[in-house]
Formats: structure tokens, sequence, C-alpha cells
């Protein structure tokens, strides 16, 4: 196994992402706002600015948003394949956000009206949108797979009305609309829209799939569509002619495609919602700019 670079604990220390902007509407299952330090690290080491950026396991899509919002890139593309998560960002991106704002802004949080909204089969791709941002603020862990349910008790006692946040919502949504011009989003597979990146050498990809691999359980209880082929995706990556950035969980079988695949990889440190220092994989060809953060 080759060797792996790893930050020292003492000189570096977890990001605090209450210092970051938070510009996703969703509360999103491993989310990178925690990246987002070393996202413009690695942008500034580029040889020169993308003309396009791509987050195919887009989600919150934290890391594509900074990258719209601080001019990082020319323009960026998210992929989702998760059809809730896409009726958000297609209504967000799209003149429907006034109706998604004025919506979240006059609805009545309650435990009865917030049943009886889930419990509705959307006609449109902005109701669709609506309820799953009901439910991912709703929703233990912003968790809106199968199997998810409400909030009890909350934050002081607050149960569903916890991260029920209308004003800040509606802020970030009209931020994003406001770029949207520079923003593209594309309903489908990631890896499949990966696969047409390979000659491609004026992008960069910023990978972050579910963590499925080695066993992990955790990706499969988050994501509705969790199943990856992680062989698969390490090939694609291999074959890309431009710059990328994969996150992956901290596993040995991670060590031993990124190995077998020629790529470097770094342990960084990162903070899970219980405040803990956790430790995630990023892996590239290049991971020497890291040593100047």
């Amino acid at each position: 196994m080759n060797q792996l670079t790893m930050f020292e604990t003492d000189s570096i220390k977890a990001v605090n992402v209450s210092k970051i902007p938070q510009r996703s509407p969703f509360r999103y299952p491993g989310g990178k706002t925690w990246l987002v330090p070393w996202i413009r690290l690695w942008f500034s080491n580029m040889t020169s600015k993308p003309t396009e950026f791509i987050e195919p396991f887009a989600g919150g899509a934290i890391v594509g948003l900074t990258a719209a919002f601080e001019n990082l890139a020319e323009r960026v593309t998210l992929v989702e394949i998760d059809d809730q998560v896409a009726a958000v960002w297609k209504t967000i991106l799209s003149d429907d956000v006034k109706w998604l704002c004025d919506k979240i802004y006059s609805f009545n949080l309650t435990l009865d009206n917030a049943k009886r909204e889930i419990e509705k089969c959307p006609g449109t791709v902005r109701e669709k949108a609506f309820i799953t941002i009901l439910k991912n603020r709703i929703y233990h862990g912003g968790i809106i797979a199968n199997g998810s349910g409400m909030i009890k008790n909350g934050e002081n006692g607050k149960g569903i009305k916890s991260r029920w946040y209308p004003q800040t919502l509606i802020n970030r949504m009209t931020a994003i609309y406001d770029h949207r011009e520079r923003i593209n989003f594309i309903e489908g597979d990631g890896i499949q829209y990966l696969n047409q990146l390979s000659l491609v050498d004026n992008a960069a990809v910023f990978i972050d799939p579910p963590y499925t691999a080695g066993g992990k359980n955790a990706g499969k209880r988050l994501y509705k569509y969790s199943e990856i082929d992680h062989i698969k995706l390490f090939n694609i990556a291999g074959e890309l002619a431009c710059p990328f950035l994969m996150t992956y969980d901290n596993s040995q079988e991670i060590y031993e495609l990124s190995d077998k695949s020629g790529f470097r990889k770094s342990l960084v440190p990162m903070k899970n919602t219980h405040h803990n220092t956790m430790f995630e994989l990023l892996i590239s060809r290049d991971l020497n700019w890291l040593n100047k953060f």
C-alpha cells in the first residue's frame, strides 16, 4: 500500500463550519461545508480557471454552489439522480422559485399540516420540491430516504420546528436563483455523466458518492440511490483528462482502490453532527497543494 499522507492533528484543526457561508437549502447527510476551505485551495492551485466545474453527486451541492458564488469556475454543472432532490434544484433554478419561497413563507408548520402535506401526491415539480424541503427540514438529520421520520423533541424541545427557518431558506434560494445563469442542473446518473467526460480537459470534477464501499451501511440508510459501482467510478476517474477531487469514508477498500488506480490520498479532519473530530479521505492524482493549508 502506498504511503498515506496525513496532516499532523496538532498543526491543523477541523474546520469550524459556523464560519463557512451556508448556501445550500438542504440539511444534507454527509454535507461538505467543512471541506470548503480545501476546495478554495484546490481551485487556487489550478493552472487556470475551469471552464466547467462538475459535481456528479450533487446532493446539497455546497461545493458546486461555492464554485458558482465565488467565481471559481466559469460554469457549474450539478448532476443528481434522486427525483426529490432534483425537483428542488429544478425549481430553485427556474421562475417557480417565487412560488416555492411564497409557499415556505406562508406555510403554517404544525404536525397535522406537515403530515397532510407529506401525504400528498405532488402534481408538479414545484409541489414535489416543497414537500422535499419540508421533509428535509423536519425529518431526523435531514434524511429524506424511505424509513426516515419526523423529529420528536428537537432543539430546545421545539420538535419539528427546530430546523424550520423560512426566511433563511428564502434567502438561500433567492441567492442561488440570482446565480442561475452560471449553474446548469441535470437530473441523471452521475457515473454515466462522468463517462462522457473522459476527454474533457478544461473542466474540474468533485466526486462525493454515497459512502457504501467496504460494506458501509451509512450511505444505504441516508440515500435512496445508494448503490454505487465504486470500482467503475475509480476507473472512470482514472480516465479523466481534467483535475478531479474525490471524497470517501476512511476504509480499507478505498485505500486499495486508490493504490490500484495510482491516486494520492490524504486524511483530513472534519467534525460530525456530535462535534466529534473524524477523518475523511481526499483522493486525487496530486494532493501536494494540501501542504499549503
